[in-house]
């Protein structure tokens, strides 16, 4: 059997170049993506930026340590307050005993003409980075600064807090945009510091904080003092689950399409598995045949694509650097295990398509297949119904479930990734009965026209129902994901901004000056809070009700198992009332007081009246009364407390409502003296409209770009081994007085015929999947549209229409370049 199979391989390559193609860019794309996950895995720990020459960093309280048990077993979980708490004045007279200590402080700040995101420090702590003078000195007034070059010596410039006057720059270290005050105008900005830096030993420092809810850090823990410690791990989690879902999509569109291909090659050779079986070949013999063929090409396209995987897995690392995905210093490291996954996957690929494709082979009768001619009389194995019938039952009836008992979890982006592929899976499998009549359906208007040219198209799409499915899946599977995934997010975005639009009932909000969108981002810069006096002046212009609200946080231990965090939003409940219409299933917003919550449906407990023990943003435990509940919606309810229940929250929004009779003109005026950026409803919900963010803008774009690229590979080549299937029907045509020119116009449309058919099949997986999520939406009180990508659909599948008719019509023309008469006695 071996042998047969080096021979078949020698004599009928253009056959398995498709496959051979095919399964090496899978295992290529295996490799890089499991070379550049466990690079993320293995990745070393950062060492301290800030405080690189610090002795002693010492922090107060900024986490939460809960005891949670599961069965026997007891352990503590860990969340990062909202609002960490200053080191204890006692704590700081001890350690003031062992050394000098000073005072940390960060704050961000504005300045005209500057960077965005500017973070203000005191002077005394610049030596810890370290950070040099490099033109001028160092600050000795309040008006004072220094600050990276960006600037230089001499330059006054306006800020919120007044105008400063750039006294020396420094060097930049490249974690930070730093601006140093002296140390008392520092205070003045920023009175709150929740870390110290000691100089002292670090055993005695250890000692004097014995039992103290402080946190002393040394060696490379210093870095959790820098800005942001957590950036780093954040974002090679965000890059595990980013190539671990590329991983995945890769996996799946690698079995798919080379599964596909395998079948396809076998179909095209029946004739010669006739001729075998008229010889005395055994079915059994036909199938070790197609195996034998299938381990070889394997082998050699798995080893290929290995290969082609350590060439472009430090590409696509420096890509993930450039956009900012993965921290400056990261690379792929010299994992093996990463290759051996993908050379044995990419053999188990093989072997498993064409599984299906041999046990076909071995029932071909000696004369059947001549018989059959080029005419597919039986596409659609009972197997191959059974089992998309089956998936497709699957995909219904997990569906059905999911909107029953949970519908909030077809929103969550792992399942609106993986959903699909069932659906892709279920209706590729189904295809040959489906293709027939899609086929007629969409050339009856073509076969209507005078001349045969439309009549042609549909029948030999029709006729040929194997050749015209295989040619199909690419087109499906690059159609299906790229309308289920970027539709997933367009729907849900579209969703969560409807829910602000029929939240938001204030004339204006205003937020501090410099933010134009909604808080809680991660950037300092973003996150500033009004001071006392601007708030005093917006509360109190005539005319208007004003609802003052700062962002904060919660904990709550739900079952004993889990430390669930849920963003709060602390506000005095009767300006809330009056500004804002929340989507209350339960409850009186009025209701609100500082023994009370609102809480929304999620929550464990969610009845009105009940009690429930939180823990705030500083830590501090509390009991409180459910006052209200909130429904669901997308998952971004969150809470709602009073201020007495946030702790060191600062006001970042004010939501401002005319009463009868003011003038908006004067009110907007008043507004704007008054201090902070002003905008009208609308522009807020336009402002607040959410996005897609970075990090699953690009995880979108790499498996999208994955699949289009895979698949466009993949049409090609099956397109090229379809034409050298059909020269012996191109010269029929020919002889029966065709031009050259009509046969070519012919092999196009047929191609943009099984182009459409694919588009209509994924847009068919589409429209199901984004039902599911509408239906997700309506059952959980979210009224928004069903968005199709419309735009990118057309993109990918007019990309695949060019693939299509090129790499079709090129080999027609090509393989054309002989007399029709000595086409028409090829023999395959």
């Amino acid at each position: 059997m071996l042998t047969i199979a080096l021979r078949t391989l020698r004599t009928r390559w253009s056959t398995f170049s498709g496959t051979f193609v095919a399964l090496s860019l899978g295992v290529a794309l295996l490799a890089v993506m499991g070379l550049t996950l466990a690079s993320s895995l293995d990745a070393p720990q950062r060492r301290p930026e800030r405080f690189a020459r610090a002795p002693v960093v010492v922090q107060g309280q900024n986490t939460l340590s809960v005891p949670t048990s599961i069965g026997a077993d007891v352990s503590r979980e860990t969340r990062k307050l909202a609002h960490p708490r200053a080191v204890p004045e006692a704590t700081v007279a001890k350690l003031k005993k062992l050394g000098t200590v000073i005072a940390d402080r960060s704050f961000p700040v504005r300045i005209e003409g500057g960077p965005r995101d500017l973070i203000g420090h005191p002077w005394s702590t610049a030596s810890f980075a370290p950070y040099k003078i490099t033109a001028g000195r160092t600050p000795r007034a309040p008006g004072e600064v220094v600050t990276a070059d960006w600037a230089h010596p001499g330059q006054r410039l306006h800020t919120r807090h007044g105008t400063v006057t750039i006294v020396g720059t420094v060097s930049s270290l490249g974690f930070e945009n730093p601006v140093f005050y002296t140390d008392a105008r520092a205070a003045e900005l920023s009175p709150k510091s929740t870390q110290l830096v000691v100089e002292a030993d670090a055993t005695d420092v250890r000692q004097a904080a014995k039992g103290e809810s402080v946190h002393v850090l040394t060696g490379n823990a210093r870095h959790l003092a820098d800005p942001d410690p957590d950036r780093d791990r954040e974002a090679l989690t965000a890059m595990t689950a980013l190539f671990g879902t590329a991983g995945g999509v890769t996996a799946f569109v690698s079995v798919f399409v080379v599964a596909s291909t395998f079948a396809f090659a076998v179909a095209q050779r029946r004739r010669e598995f006739g001729l075998l079986r008229t010889a005395g070949a055994t079915p059994g013999q036909i199938r070790r045949t197609v195996c034998a063929e299938a381990l070889l090409v394997g082998v050699v396209a798995s080893a290929t694509g290995c290969a082609v995987g350590a060439y472009g897995a430090p590409r696509l690392a420096d890509w993930t650097v450039d956009v900012g995905l993965a921290p400056g210093w990261f690379t792929i490291g010299d994992s093996k295990w990463p290759y051996h996954m993908a050379f044995w996957t990419g053999l188990l690929v093989a072997l498993l398509g064409v599984i299906a494709a041999s046990w076909r082979a071995g029932r071909i009768g000696p004369t059947q297949a001549l018989r059959e001619a080029s005419v597919d009389g039986r596409a659609m194995t009972r197997g191959r119904l059974l089992c998309g019938a089956g998936l497709l039952a699957t995909a219904a009836v997990t569906l059905a479930l999911s909107l029953v008992t949970d519908p909030g979890e077809l929103l969550h982006r792992k399942t609106y990734v993986s959903r699909p592929m069932v659906l892709i899976t279920a209706v590729a499998l189904l295809a040959p009965a489906l293709v027939r009549p899609l086929t007629r359906l969409i050339a009856w208007l073509p076969a209507q026209l005078p001349g045969a040219g439309g009549m042609l198209v549909r029948e030999n799409a029709a006729a040929g129902v194997r050749r015209t499915a295989a040619l199909a899946a690419p087109v499906l599977v690059t159609v299906a994901l790229t309308g289920s995934l970027l539709g997933a997010t367009a729907t849900l975005n579209e969703a969560k901004a409807t829910e602000t639009r029929e939240r938001t009932t204030a004339d204006f909000v205003v937020v501090p000056a410099g933010n134009t969108g909604p808080t809680g981002s991660r950037d300092p810069a973003e996150n500033t809070g009004f001071d006392a006096q601007t708030l005093q002046q917006l509360r109190t212009i005539p005319g208007t009700t004003a609802s003052a609200t700062s962002s904060s946080a919660v904990h709550v231990l739900e079952d004993g198992v889990a430390l669930i965090r849920s963003e709060a939003r602390a506000a005095e409940p009767a300006p809330l009332a009056a500004t804002a219409d929340l989507p209350l299933a339960a409850g009186k917003v009025s209701d609100l007081d500082d023994g009370s919550i609102i809480v929304n449906e999620e929550w464990e407990r969610h009845t009105v009246g009940q009690t429930v023990d939180v823990w705030l943003g500083d830590g501090t435990r509390k009991s409180l009364r459910i006052a209200a509940v909130m429904t669901t919606g997308t998952g971004d309810n969150g809470v709602y407390v009073t201020p007495a229940n946030a702790p060191g929250a600062h006001v970042d929004r004010v939501d401002v409502t005319l009463v009868a009779d003011a003038d908006p003109a004067a009110v907007t005026d008043e507004l704007r003296r008054a201090g902070g950026h002003v905008l009208t409803r609308d522009q807020w919900v336009r402002a607040s409209h959410p996005g897609t963010d970075r990090n699953t803008r690009y995880g979108f774009l790499l498996v999208l770009g994955i699949a289009l690229l895979y698949t466009g590979i993949s049409l090609a080549n099956t397109m090229v081994m379809a034409a050298s299937d059909r020269v012996r029907d191109l010269a029929v045509l020919r002889l029966a007085g065709a031009t050259r020119r009509q046969v070519l116009r012919l092999v196009g449309a047929e191609a943009l015929t099984v182009v459409a058919v694919g588009g209509v099949l994924g847009l068919l997986v589409t429209v199901i999947n984004l039902g599911g999520m509408r239906g997700a939406l309506g059952l959980l009180s979210v009224h928004g549209p069903m968005r199709i990508p419309w735009p990118e659909l057309a993109t990918v599948t007019g990309a695949c229409a060019v693939l299509a008719v090129v790499f079709s019509v090129a080999p027609a023309a090509w393989a054309m370049r002989r007399r029709a008469v000595e086409l028409a006695g090829t023999r395959e």
